[in-house]
């Protein structure tokens, strides 16, 4: 046994170490007739109906409860962080508060904000999913609250002893829980890189808190000490309130006023409380929800389908109210939906939302429930309903995209099922497909699939899809050419920050080799977040070659030269290019300037996705929900320029991590996350602030004239904005100028007359190609050769004519025969390198059972060309011409081909 496990509480309080004769784990517990651990699946929950706390706390209550115990004990609170982990590049989404302080402050890289401290931070993991709202305990998103104490070899602050006894005294002391009611279980955790030792504290059978001990790295099994020593603790709030009022589900105690609204609204009768008390005892036991469900109806002598019709509804109302919590959640802390990343996991939840909608028949917006849940997260935390208007815009915009998805998706199912030949199953596989391409929900899938009597492959969708989005994927970083050039060598000194101006200075050569240099010291900038590099020249005693570009690699600041190289050792001069430095650094600050200006005018999601700065032009990618407006680029331009105008300071500073973060937030990784303990933080004063090491003007003046040229969808949920700063943004301004005399020039028109006159111009071109159209149409009519007619069985006639021309003035031809007789169907051959096939039925004969498309299909195929199409117009394409041409004269396989169709 693991001396952690022996604390201080357990031999002054009378608690025993017995081993769980089902599940094999020791636990302690000052019960002397406790047999089992006391947790799932080795006991039932026994708090359901039958409250084992002496007091009765809701969430807020809760939450202060706990917060204001740790306080009184020498912790001090610490502001929640954002559930979207900005400072992280290993996952999207805050699923701990543990996960606030990695890496950074676990690896001994930056101090916490406080030692030791206490935090309730909401937390979003959907791992569960599929599972959430049928077994009455699984959520999307909770609350940890938690106390953290940080210990290095400098300094001990509490360890195991002690943390168990703050444990056990706010059960025992604040929640009013008798002491044979909380079981301490011994166990080992391990999850993003760290392990150790840890209690698993439960109470009537349910987990209510973790105490990790965290003190190892786990490198693939190998374990290694860390240098901080972590007491990492989990006490889920909405668990806890949940064995605080001994609700039948956790939904029950945590959303009931949602819950309430919601089955009033859609009219839903209440259920009998027994089933859900019984489902929430099952799914805690048992992992496969068919098995509770089994168990379940046994227990109460229905059948399972019976059991799953009374539950639908409230299973949709249960994943309703977690969902629109954990959108609300996601969404006011920046995250816009998209197809990528954590926008990928909102939309998801989303989608499921509105289809949970659906099944109760309610046709209240979502955006309406996630108003509601924006209220009641902002009781305690108010600054979610800053940005309530923009999430409730993204949710309406996301509802019209999920109505157009599924009036779509019929035909885009049917293809997917006629794909290949796969004409009886939908894999696994295919519904993803039909997810992440067309955003067809499986459940749409399946539904419309069996109405065809295809077979749909079962398998744990959602799972599969949180566990691929859960975090962003590893990219492999290939090893530079340089890279074996500076395994020896001292990191570079930075010219370029102890003074920006500076763009001549002197060096030693440390290593010279084909196209590279490095020197013991630079002023030369290397390309980096977004930003071009430096260019210019090194000379030294009868030698010079030219800097083409600069890298950074590890430290190391890499010259790529072309010319001769001067020997190791010999003291060089290096000349930056003036004017490419000045280009790079105006766009530089324009961009920080411009970042500022979008989170202030469309709303704080946006958030910088990427950037390019050059010499003559620039360009910032931001998330937002839908295209940028030509109003909001102007207004975008107006707010840039004032700040230029106003010529603000553009500030630098060098301090450290916790520091920054605690007085800029985490707006500071705009343009992703800055390694190390010291950040450089590049400060426009009152408008901007963001970690970064590029180099920037040193007032908002410096920058000049800022020009949006334009703005694109990228991706989606980002645009990219095209602009220009300084003597750019006139050159810019002078060839659109150019552009305009030109055409002044070219059509007659003082400048000032331009639009009237192309307006006219472009009146006269619709009219002649009117006249055109109508002059092709005549002139297809009567070039049309090789006209065969005849009668089908039932009166359907059928005209089969090689005709010259495109398609679109064939099939105008082809409306005018069937205006005229609408029993004809209308065979058209296009002759060519390849043939074209037009195919046209009227609206007789396609009540005779004929269809156009049909037709095309497969007088297509017979000359080996593809086609399809609807009732009324076929096409193909592809024909092969000799196969075509005897088409054309083989009115026998023609009429055969009819026949068997319209038989």
């Amino acid at each position: 046994m693991s001396g952690i496990y022996e604390v201080e509480v357990f031999r002054s309080e009378g608690f025993k170490r017995r081993r769980c004769p089902s599940c094999g784990r020791f636990f302690w517990s000052v019960d002397e007739d406790q047999v089992y651990c006391g947790d799932q699946p080795c006991v039932e929950y026994s708090f359901i109906g039958n409250p084992i706390t002496g007091v009765r706390y809701r969430l807020e209550d809760m939450r202060e409860a706990f917060l204001s115990f740790f306080e009184r004990n020498g912790h001090r609170r610490v502001r929640r962080y954002p559930v979207v982990a900005r400072w992280r590049e290993d996952v999207y989404l805050v699923g701990a508060s543990i996960y606030a302080f990695q890496p950074w402050v676990t690896e001994g890289i930056a101090p916490p904000p406080e030692n030791p401290l206490t935090i309730s931070q909401p937390c979003i993991r959907l791992t569960d999913l599929p599972k959430v709202g049928r077994t009455g305990r699984h959520l999307t998103s909770f609350e940890m609250m938690a106390h953290h104490a940080f210990n290095t070899k400098d300094e001990t602050v509490y360890w195991n002893d002690e943390t168990v006894e703050y444990c056990y005294r706010f059960y025992k002391d604040v929640l009013k829980v008798p002491a044979e009611r909380i079981t301490f279980i011994e166990d080992w955790w391990s999850g993003g890189g760290n392990a150790g030792e840890d209690f698993e504290v439960v109470i009537g059978g349910a987990e209510v808190a973790t105490l990790v001990f965290m003190h190892y790295r786990d490198r693939d099994g190998a374990l290694e000490e860390m240098p901080v020593k972590v007491v990492d603790t989990g006490y889920g709030l909405e668990r806890n309130v949940w064995v605080c009022l001994g609700s039948p589900t956790i939904y029950d105690a945590v959303h009931r006023e949602f819950i309430d609204r919601v089955t009033v609204e859609a009219g839903i009768p209440k259920v009998d409380e027994r089933i859900l008390v019984e489902i929430s005892k099952a799914s805690g036991r048992m992992d496969a929800i068919s098995d509770a469900e089994y168990q379940v109806a046994d227990r109460l002598g229905v059948s399972v389908e019976e059991l799953r019709q009374v539950m639908k509804p409230y299973t949709a109302v249960y994943a309703l109210a977690d969902h629109t919590y954990t959108i609300a959640w996601m969404l006011c802390d920046g995250i816009v939906p998209s197809n990528t990343g954590a926008g990928y996991l909102a939309r998801l939840l989303i989608r499921r939302g509105l289809r949970f909608l659906r099944e109760i028949g309610l046709e209240t917006p979502l955006s309406d429930f996630i108003d509601f849940q924006i209220s009641r997260i902002a009781r305690s935390y108010p600054e979610v309903g800053g940005s309530r208007s923009k999430v409730l815009d993204m949710v309406d915009l996301e509802s019209e995209r999920y109505s157009k998805t599924l009036s779509e998706a019929p035909k885009v199912i049917e293809r997917t099922i006629a794909r290949e030949g796969r004409k009886h199953k939908l894999t696994l596989t295919d519904l993803v497909e039909l997810y992440d391409s067309y955003g067809i929900p499986p459940e749409v899938s399946e539904e419309y699939a069996s109405k065809l009597g295809v077979e749909v492959e079962k398998g744990d969708f959602y799972t599969l899809l949180a566990s691929r989005h859960s975090k962003p994927e590893e990219v492999r970083m290939e090893e530079k050419p340089v890279s074996k050039l500076i395994h020896d060598l001292p990191p570079t000194r930075t010219l370029y920050y102890e003074d920006p101006d500076m763009l001549t200075f002197k060096a030693k050569v440390l290593r010279a080799v084909d196209r590279y240099i490095i020197l013991d010291s630079t002023c030369f900038y290397p390309e980096g977040g977004g930003a071009i590099s430096d260019t210019g020249v090194i000379r030294w005693v009868n030698g010079e070659l030219r800097v083409v570009g600069v890298e950074k690699v590890d430290g190391i600041i890499v010259h790529i030269v072309e010319g001769p190289l001067p020997p190791v050792g010999v003291e060089v001069e290096g000349y930056i290019d003036r004017e490419r430095r000045k280009h790079i650094r105006r766009h530089h600050t324009a961009t920080h300037i411009l970042i500022g200006a979008a989170r202030r005018l469309l709303g704080s999601h946006v958030w910088q996705m990427g950037s390019l700065k050059s010499i003559d032009y620039a360009r910032l990618d931001i998330s937002h929900y839908k295209r940028l407006s030509l109003d909001e680029l102007k207004a975008l331009e107006k707010m840039a320029n004032d700040v230029v105008g106003e010529a603000r300071r553009v500030n630098v500073y060098w301090m450290p991590r916790d520091k920054a973060e605690s007085m800029y937030g985490f707006t500071l990784y705009q343009g992703g996350v800055f390694p190390g303990k010291i950040l450089r933080v590049v400060e426009i004063e009152g408008w901007d602030a963001e970690a970064c090491g590029g180099i920037h003007c040193s007032s908002t003046s410096e920058v000049g004239f800022v020009k949006i040229i334009g703005a694109e969808r990228i991706q989606d949920g980002v645009e990219r904005i095209h602009f220009t700063a300084g003597e750019a943004s006139l050159r810019y301004v002078w060839s659109i100028e150019d552009t305009i005399r030109n055409l002044s020039d070219i059509l007659s028109a003082p400048i000032d007359k331009l639009v009237p006159t192309v307006d006219n111009l472009l009146g006269e071109v619709k009219s002649l190609r009117r006249e055109i159209r109508k002059l092709k149409e005549r002139m297809a009519e009567s070039i049309a050769t090789g006209y065969r007619s005849f009668e089908l069985k039932g009166g359907v006639k059928v005209s089969l004519a090689s005709m010259e021309g495109d398609p679109e003035t064939v099939i105008k031809v082809g409306e005018k025969m069937l205006g005229r007789d609408p029993s004809i169907i209308a065979i058209f051959l296009i002759p060519g390198d390849v043939y074209r096939l037009v195919v046209m039925a009227g609206d007789d004969a396609i009540a005779r059972g004929f269809d156009a498309g049909r037709v095309a299909s497969i007088i297509a195929r017979a000359t080996g060309g593809v086609g399809g199409g609807k009732a009324r117009l076929g096409q193909g394409g592809k024909l092969n011409p000799t196969e075509a041409e005897k088409l054309l004269s083989d009115i026998d396989r023609v009429r055969s081909i009819l026949e068997s169709i319209g038989s």
